[in-house]
C-alpha cells in the first residue's frame, strides 16, 4: 500500500495543476477548437435556426407545412432566399421511420422547383420539373440510418445519414397578380407529408401561412450559435467522417448524453472563437468565388467548385472533404442543390464592374441582354451585404422576367437599377437599397438551357449609374 501511495504521489507530481502561465494556452487552445467548430458545424446550426425559428416563432410543427402565402418581403429573414417564387418548407425527422414527401406532378403552367436535404444540409435529390422526377412529381420516400427493410413499390427512396431533414419547395409563379399567386399556393397545397407507416391512410396535411411573420434564421455570432451546434450533436448520430470532431466538441463542453451548461469563462471563450470564425469566412467570402461569365466577370459562381463536387458525391471522396467551403457557403445561403445547374442556377456579384463593393447610398444600373436562355424565368436580387438576407423595410426585393411591367429597351434588353431612389421613369425596373448599408446581388437562371452554360449569352457587369 506504501509503494502504491508512494507512486501517486509521484505522479501527482510529475502532472501537477496548469501554472497560471499556461492557462492562457488552453485557452487559446479552446478558442481555435471553437473557431473550427463554428465552420465545420455551420450547415447544421443553419438548419437550426430555421427550425427552431419555426417552432419559436410560428404554429408550425416538424412533419407539417409553414408556407409564405405571397412573394417573399423582408419578413423572411432566411439567407438569400428567392422573392419570385412562393415557398413552402417542412421539417421531417425519421427517428420514428421512413417519412412520405409525396409531391405533386407539374399541371399546365403549374410546377415547382424542390430540394430534399439531411439535418446537415446535404442534398439527397432535387425534385420538380427540372429534377430526377422530370415533372411528374412522385412519393421521396425518407429513409432512416441504415434502414435494410423493403422499400414498398412505387417509392423514390432517399438513403440519409442522419434523421433530421427538411425540403424547400418553390411552387412556380406565372407573375405577381394576386391570380396567379392564389393558384401558385393552390397548387403548393397539394404535397404531401406523413410517415409511411400510415400510407394506407395518410392523416392530411397540416400547412401554416407564415407570411405576416418575421422569420429571421441569420446566422447567430455569438456563444448561441454553440448552442445549436449542441442540439444537433445530441440529436443526430455520428457520420464516420465527422468523428474526429467528438474529442474537439468534449473541449468545448458540448458532448452527446450530457447537458451543455459552459460557465461564464467558457462562455467568453466559445463568444471570441465564434467572432473570429465570422471573420475567417466574411474575409474567405469578400475574397469572391471563381467567376462565370467570362474571365473578369464580376458574377461568379455561387460557391467553390471543389464544394459542387464534393455535394454531388456526398461527401464520400476518398481525398476531398472541403469543410471550410462548406463552411463559408452556409454562412451566406441554405438548402443543397443535388444537380446545380439542371434545375437552377445561381451567380453572385458583391462588386460593380470597377471592382467596389456596392453601397446602398449609391446607384447602379444592370443591363440584362435580350434572350435569357432560361426555360423557366430569371430574377435579379438584392440582399444585405452583412446578413445575406433581403434588405429590411423595402417594398420589394428583386425584379424578374416575370414582371410584365419591366420596361425594355429597343434591343429587347432591360435596365435594372439598385439604389435608395428610383430613377426618373423606371420605377418599374428599380430595386431600393438601404443608404446606410452594402448590398450583394444574386442571379438566379431556372431551366437554364445549353446556351447559359456554353456562355454564348453574357450578363454585363453593373455600373454606377450616378
Amino acid at each position: 500500500m506504501k509503494l502504491v501511495s508512494t507512486l501517486v504521489a509521484a505522479a501527482l507530481l510529475a502532472f501537477p495543476a496548469p501554472a497560471a502561465d499556461n492557462l492562457s494556452v488552453f485557452d487559446r487552445e479552446i478558442e481555435r477548437k471553437a473557431v473550427e467548430a463554428a465552420v465545420w458545424g455551420m450547415p447544421a446550426v443553419n438548419f437550426d435556426l430555421m427550425r427552431q425559428e419555426m417552432l419559436d416563432k410560428t404554429p408550425g410543427k416538424v412533419g407539417q407545412v409553414i408556407y409564405w402565402g405571397r412573394p417573399l418581403d423582408w419578413r423572411n429573414q432566411t439567407l438569400t432566399p428567392n422573392p419570385d417564387a412562393l415557398y413552402f418548407m417542412v421539417f421531417f425527422t425519421t427517428k420514428d421511420g421512413p417519412v412520405v414527401l409525396d409531391l405533386p406532378a407539374a399541371e399546365g403552367h403549374a410546377s415547382f422547383n424542390g430540394n430534399i436535404v439531411t439535418a446537415w444540409q446535404l442534398p439527397l435529390e432535387d425534385a420538380g420539373l427540372l429534377g430526377v422526377d422530370k415533372g411528374k412529381g412522385g412519393k421521396f420516400l425518407v429513409l432512416p440510418p441504415g434502414y435494410a427493410d423493403k422499400i414498398p413499390d412505387g417509392y423514390i427512396p432517399l438513403r440519409s445519414e442522419v434523421n433530421g431533414g427538411y425540403m424547400l419547395f418553390r411552387s412556380n409563379l406565372a407573375s405577381h397578380s394576386d391570380a396567379d399567386v392564389s393558384a401558385s399556393i393552390d397548387y403548393g397545397k397539394k404535397l404531401k407529408v406523413y410517415p409511411l407507416s400510415q400510407a394506407a391512410a395518410p392523416p392530411a396535411t397540416v400547412f401554416t401561412d407564415v407570411k405576416d411573420m418575421l422569420f429571421d434564421s441569420t446566422i447567430r455570432w455569438d456563444g448561441s450559435f454553440f448552442e445549436h451546434l449542441d442540439r444537433v450533436v445530441q440529436e443526430e448520430p455520428w457520420i464516420i467522417r465527422d468523428r474526429v470532431m467528438i474529442d474537439q466538441l468534449k473541449t468545448l463542453g458540448i458532448e452527446k448524453g450530457r447537458p451543455f451548461k459552459p460557465d461564464a469563462h467558457l462562455e467568453g471563450l466559445l463568444a471570441n472563437g465564434v467572432a473570429e470564425a465570422k471573420s475567417l469566412l466574411e474575409a474567405r467570402y469578400d475574397v469572391g468565388f471563381p467567376p462565370f461569365f467570362s474571365e473578369t466577370s464580376r458574377w461568379t459562381f455561387p460557391t467553390y467548385p471543389a464544394l459542387i463536387k464534393a455535394a454531388q458525391a456526398e461527401f464520400n471522396e476518398a481525398d476531398a472533404y472541403p469543410v471550410d467551403d462548406r463552411g463559408v457557403a452556409y454562412s451566406y445561403a441554405y438548402i443543397g442543390i443535388k444537380r446545380l445547374g439542371a434545375g437552377q442556377f445561381y451567380s453572385i456579384s458583391i462588386r460593380d464592374k470597377d471592382g467596389e463593393a456596392f453601397d446602398g447610398g449609391r446607384s447602379y444600373r444592370l443591363n440584362v441582354p435580350p434572350n435569357v436562355p432560361v426555360q423557366q424565368y430569371w430574377s435579379v436580387t438584392a440582399y444585405d451585404r452583412e446578413t445575406h438576407a433581403l434588405i429590411k423595410n423595402v417594398d420589394r426585393a428583386s425584379r424578374s422576367s416575370q414582371i410584365p411591367e419591366l420596361a425594355k429597351n429597343g434591343d429587347g434588353s432591360i435596365d435594372l437599377y439598385f439604389g435608395p431612389k428610383a430613377p426618373e421613369g423606371r420605377q418599374s425596373n428599380w430595386v431600393p437599397t438601404d443608404p446606410k448599408r452594402k448590398f450583394e446581388l444574386m442571379f438566379r437562371a431556372y431551366g437554364p438551357t445549353k446556351a447559359f452554360f456554353d456562355k454564348k449569352w453574357v450578363l454585363s457587369d453593373v455600373v454606377k449609374a450616378d
